[in-house]
């Protein structure tokens, strides 16, 4: 479902070697921007987590259904390689128009060394490093992405920042050190959309449902999967909010994909709708 609406415009997508960021990415790339998508994993082979996808096959995917895609290594807890990242978006296009901050730590800890689903036990029984993880790879990553970000949509007068947040952040979901980060992450987005607000840079909390990402297909027998959604399909989403007027309204919220998805006209792969959550039902 290829359009025009964002053709002309750059976007970069941290996290996207698979998943939510390369669903997101596909989005993009599908509604005429040029994506720049960052991750760990350039090859196969190269993940420390086991799970397939590679900053390579997202691009090539892009690339095969007639997008431009260009694919950057970057450890997001390396401010310097960051940097980097952004001064050849720079130098390249002279210009950002769309940051997605997807990359994310601590999942790694969904399963323990036996194999055993543990995101849900107590937080007494969660290993320090998920904590670390979370905020270093996450919500410390989103400032770092946002402050190189601000710097050049403020020179251009617009722009677009989307936090990933979740549910999470606002009431219990099984796992403390996820919903104090995704908490933070709202925070973030409330402040920097603050400072951003005189010069036409929006910045947004988005709240995906349940992704069908491969982390999460490696736990489905755990979970209901009845109104999930693809990872292309916040990709659409946010692609439909990046191209709509009078973003600057919606500048400093939390958004819910699934009720902006109903509000543009916008469906899953499947052509379905998934339903929005309220915060009871979350």
């Amino acid at each position: 479902m290829r359009t025009n609406k964002l053709l002309g415009k750059i976007a970069l997508v941290t996290g996207a070697s698979r998943g939510n960021g390369k669903g997101i990415a596909v989005g993009l790339a599908e509604a005429g921007a040029t994506v720049y998508v960052t991750g760990r994993t350039m090859n196969q082979g190269d993940s420390k987590n086991g799970l397939p996808g590679t900053l390579q096959q997202t691009e090539e995917e892009i690339r095969q259904q007639g997008g431009i895609c260009i694919a950057v290594r970057c450890d997001h807890t390396n401010d310097s390689e960051v940097k980097k990242v952004f001064e050849q978006i720079e130098q390249d296009q002279n210009r950002l128009d769309i940051l997605v901050n997807n990359v994310w730590g601590g999942y790694e800890t969904l399963f323990n060394e036996k194999g055993e689903y543990v995101w849900e036990y107590p937080f007494w029984e969660q290993p320090s490093s998920q904590w670390d993880s979370m905020f270093a790879a996450g919500v410390r990553a989103h400032w770092i992405a946002s402050r190189l970000a601000a710097k050049i949509m403020i020179s251009q007068q617009s722009g677009l920042i989307v936090n990933i947040s979740h549910w999470a952040g606002q009431k219990y979901s099984g796992n403390v050190c996820y919903g104090v980060s995704k908490a933070a992450t709202d925070r973030l987005t409330a402040d920097t959309a603050h400072d951003l607000q005189p010069y036409q840079v929006a910045v947004v909390s988005l709240y995906p449902g349940l992704v069908r990402t491969e982390r999460v297909m490696r736990a489905a027998e755990y979970l209901d999967l009845s109104n999930s959604e693809s990872p292309q399909f916040l990709g659409r989403v946010i692609a439909a909010l990046a191209s709509a007027p009078n973003i600057m309204k919606k500048s400093g919220k939390v958004l819910v994909a699934a009720q902006l998805a109903m509000d543009y006209g916008i469906t899953d792969i499947d052509g379905k709708q998934p339903r929005p959550l309220s915060l009871d039902q979350a």
